[in-house]
């Protein structure tokens, strides 16, 4: 069953009604965002981007305990609000880290080859398939030689608990996808099959019966001149 996913606008207006609230999730999220943070070798990293950075929460976690005191952040997420907390809460790292509002749509603007990581966090299973692609795009033409994707994500199930949450979920979903915020499981490994990725570490997760997905992938430098933008 396809579901229908929010328009820009629509998420913009959606995750200003939830702001702070969004944090209320970690219950389940932190399961997979921890998991991510053992795989994606942050500590390594010069230069950090993440795509919908939410309250900030995530990167605040980063900076205090994974990066390099030189090493900086650049965060944007649609939501004015969301930029308004996340700035909030970086305050204390000055100009090592930055928030920047988005239109929603994949980060055309940011300069090529220009971070050691690429971040998103349940932000994927928000976004329609033909932005997903778009997205991984300009995340592929962002990173450096040896750059790592690093994705979290609500994921279709495994077992009979997780899976009984999705048909629950999408239930909900196909009447009102505003109620779960605009958000659906989705598998994002078939994303990763055009030759553009190295897969080095997947896992499922299903924290309280959530089923959650960890990916984290490597660029393959090799295929860019081949990679089309989308």
């Amino acid at each position: 069953m396809s579901l229908r996913t929010l328009s820009h606008e629509e998420a913009r207006r959606a995750y200003d009604r939830i702001g702070s609230w969004q944090d209320s999730q970690a219950f389940y999220e932190d399961f997979a965002t921890r998991d991510l943070v053992r795989h994606c070798q942050f500590e390594s990293a010069q230069a950090v981007f993440e795509f919908g950075c939410g309250t900030g929460r995530f990167a605040r976690r980063l900076l205090k305990e994974r990066l390099a005191a030189a090493a900086t952040y650049r965060g944007v997420d649609v939501s004015p609000k969301m930029i308004r907390l996340a700035r909030a809460k970086l305050a204390e790292f000055g100009e090592r880290a930055q928030v920047i509002l988005s239109d929603g749509a994949a980060p055309v603007s940011e300069p090529t080859a220009s971070v050691d990581r690429f971040v998103s966090n349940y932000v994927f299973d928000l976004l329609s398939e033909s932005d997903i692609a778009a997205v991984l795009a300009e995340a592929h033409r962002m990173l450096r030689a040896g750059g790592r994707l690093c994705l979290t994500g609500l994921s279709p199930g495994h077992g009979v608990v997780s899976r009984a949450f999705v048909r629950a979920w999408s239930f909900v979903h196909q009447r009102s996808p505003l109620l779960v915020g605009g958000c659906r499981p989705i598998d994002l490994l078939p994303f990763l099959e055009d030759g553009s990725w190295k897969l080095l570490h997947h896992r499922a997760l299903a924290p309280m019966g959530i089923p959650c997905a960890v990916v984290v992938a490597e660029l393959q430098p090799e295929a860019r001149d081949g990679h089309a933008r989308v």
